[in-house]
């Protein structure tokens, strides 16, 4: 198992992390916060499903599922955890809104900033895993979580400010790094814990699908019910279902301390992928029988 004082966990993932976030403030701009206004009900009904519900349905899951107490919390943390550029990527792909990706991931970044240490401290309580010598995000703890989330964002907002030209070049390669820094998080993390990779599968591979599937559907339908449009919709199932495992591995491992407790977002990042593409093949799909019904 990698030490969780090794560098790869102490200075790999915080970096790996802050590239990550980086690349998302290079596509930020101050209106893209000022668009809240313009689409407040969209943004109103996508923000309150990601930060209110899905935490209270993952609470549900795993008591459902009774998971060892590492899991269970590890898996609230990742309810707690933002979308992210993989987000808005899905919804460019199935022709979702993504300037309201754009905005959505603005707004839950800053706000995860200070929601995440809340649900993970209450887990964190009503789970009691202390024997595996974990300990909550007390405000030291809080502090950097803040900093991890939000510093990188800011900097890569100030230089696409100084340069847009140069944010706009830099935007695809940054990309693609966090692409790859994606991959390598996933699979370190479940190197990790090759000895109980089988076993966590097999305890929170059901789990991860369903928070996944239903974060994806709930993310859809509860817009459309509040007569938001079908590219906005979609926009925020992508928002709502794919959530920034990345934040959520960094934060369990190099801030948290614990290999164990990163293992169901890794997970979740194995099946998000084809669950999300299922999704937006279904939702594109409905629509475009939908308009050759009206043609």
């Amino acid at each position: 198992m990698i030490a969780v004082d090794s560098a790869l966990t102490s200075i790999g993932l915080p970096i790996a992390l802050a590239v990550v976030m980086f690349g998302l403030g290079l596509s930020l701009t101050v209106a893209d916060f000022a668009r809240v206004a313009r689409t407040p009900r969209a943004v109103a009904i996508a923000l309150a499903t990601q930060l209110l519900l899905l935490p209270v349905v993952c609470f549900g899951l795993v008591l459902a599922f009774d998971l060892d107490p590492l899991l269970a919390v590890g898996m609230m943390l990742l309810a707690a955890s933002p979308g992210g550029t993989t987000a808005n990527l899905f919804s460019h792909l199935f022709r979702g809104d993504v300037a309201l990706n754009i905005t959505l991931t603005a707004v839950n970044s800053v706000v995860a900033a200070i929601t995440l240490p809340l649900v993970v401290n209450f887990a964190l309580d009503y789970f009691e895993p202390t024997a595996d010598g974990v300990v909550g995000l007390e405000f030291g703890k809080v502090v950097q979580v803040f900093a991890l989330v939000l510093v990188p964002v800011v900097l890569g907002m100030l230089v696409r400010r100084a340069s847009a030209s140069f944010a706009d070049r830099a935007d695809r390669p940054v990309r693609i790094v966090s692409g790859v820094v994606l991959v390598v998080v996933i699979v370190g993390t479940i190197v990790a814990e090759i000895e109980h990779t089988a076993e966590y599968m097999a305890a929170v591979g059901l789990v991860s699908a369903l928070f996944c599937a239903f974060s994806l559907a709930v993310g859809y339908l509860l817009p459309r019910l509040g007569k938001v449009g079908h590219r906005q919709a979609i926009a925020s199932a992508f928002e709502v279902g794919v959530h920034n495992s990345t934040l959520a591995i960094t934060v369990a491992v190099s801030v948290l301390g614990s290999e164990r407790l990163a293992v169901p977002a890794a997970v979740y990042a194995v099946v998000m992928f084809p669950l999300a593409a299922v999704a937006g093949l279904l939702l594109t799909r409905g629509r475009n029988a939908r308009d050759a019904a009206l043609d």
